[in-house]
């Protein structure tokens, strides 16, 4: 019996050996294989070790647009962190847009950021990328059609309701007429601020459609509609780039009218503090890039969604003079 229990101790002993050693093989080998993940997400600069991903965002920018430096540098940083291969294309052309998309659907992408500026060019081929089971994110204009083309989310502002505060804002300041300037043909997103401008202005709205590709024919526009209509008490432009030049055509043409933009960066900001600009609208573009491209990676990741079917808003917020100080530092290095 003795002699039966000592075998029975010594397999015991054995097997304890034997599946203490598994364990430490399995422990081992799962804890070397986290660690390497670690490290390669570490290496590629992201804070997630899950696959590596292909996001594409596909915009309407027009050249040298600096609002669209901003919405990529938040998606960029997001990708770093999420461990996301980022790609970029844009064309203002609706066609071309469209193309763009397809060229991401061919490349087999695993989601997709797009604008709708001209929605009508890009429904096709979003559903087409949607049937191609790429999800995909609108950002920034095409809030009323995003749900629609079936677009998981749309984050940015509505337009209509920053056009609608810039008219609160306006009447405040006891303008009586408005020029409200289009630097883009057909951009449903453009259309929407002025005509929110004229829902809530209690004085005279204008619109002033410019070539919003050559800065000097835009000068130029402006300064000879302000030389001629001396009732011109405010101007609007609907990107920051543009608010520097309406000052020099309000300057050129001894207008008083006072200058007020949509979007914000380090020069408008600066401009803000000087007071050559009234207040400017800020959406917060470098939001816009960040979240769209964070929540492809949560929906791949987790299913998530935002936004229950209703735009994630990013703006507006009116910025004045008063907030110049605290936002320059943050335009200067692209992230406001």
């Amino acid at each position: 019996m003795e002699s039966a229990n000592r075998g029975k101790r010594a397999l015991g002993a054995l097997l304890t050996v034997v599946i203490g050693v598994a364990l430490a093989g399995c422990s081992s080998t799962g804890g070397l294989r986290a660690e390497q993940r670690a490290k390669e997400a570490q290496a590629n600069g992201s804070a997630v070790d899950t696959p590596r991903w292909t996001v594409a965002m596909v915009t309407h920018a027009g050249a040298g647009d600096s609002f669209w430096d901003i919405v990529q540098k938040g998606a960029r940083q997001a990708a770093a962190k999420d461990n996301i291969k980022f790609l970029y294309s844009n064309s203002d052309q609706g066609k071309d847009q469209a193309q763009l998309v397809q060229t991401a659907i061919d490349q087999k992408v695993d989601g997709l950021v797009v604008t709708l500026a001209k929605p009508e060019a890009m429904k096709d081929v979003v559903l087409k990328a949607e049937k191609a089971g790429i999800p995909v994110i609108t950002i920034n204009s095409g809030s009323a059609q995003s749900k629609d083309f079936g677009a998981l989310a749309h984050i940015g502002q509505d337009e209509t309701i920053a056009g609608e505060a810039v008219g609160d804002e306006l009447t405040e300041r006891g303008r009586k007429h408005v020029l409200c300037v289009l630097h883009e043909q057909g951009n449903v997103g453009h259309e929407q601020r002025c005509a929110g401008v004229k829902n809530t202005f209690e004085g005279t709205t204008e619109n002033l459609y410019v070539n919003g590709t050559n800065m000097p024919d835009v000068q130029s526009a402006l300064q000879a509609k302000l030389a001629a209509d001396r009732s011109i008490d405010a101007v609007v432009t609907l990107g920051a780039p543009y608010a520097a030049t309406a000052a020099k055509a309000k300057e050129q043409a001894g207008s008083q009218a006072e200058v007020d933009t949509f979007d914000l960066n380090g020069q408008v900001a600066g401009a803000l503090e000087a007071g050559t600009i009234g207040f400017a609208v800020d959406q917060q573009p470098y939001l816009q890039g960040y979240e769209a491209v964070d929540l492809l990676w949560l929906h791949r990741y987790n299913a998530d969604v935002l936004g229950g079917g209703r735009p994630v808003l990013t703006g507006p917020q009116i910025v004045t003079k008063d907030d110049a100080a605290a936002l320059k530092d943050y335009a200067k290095r692209g992230t406001r």
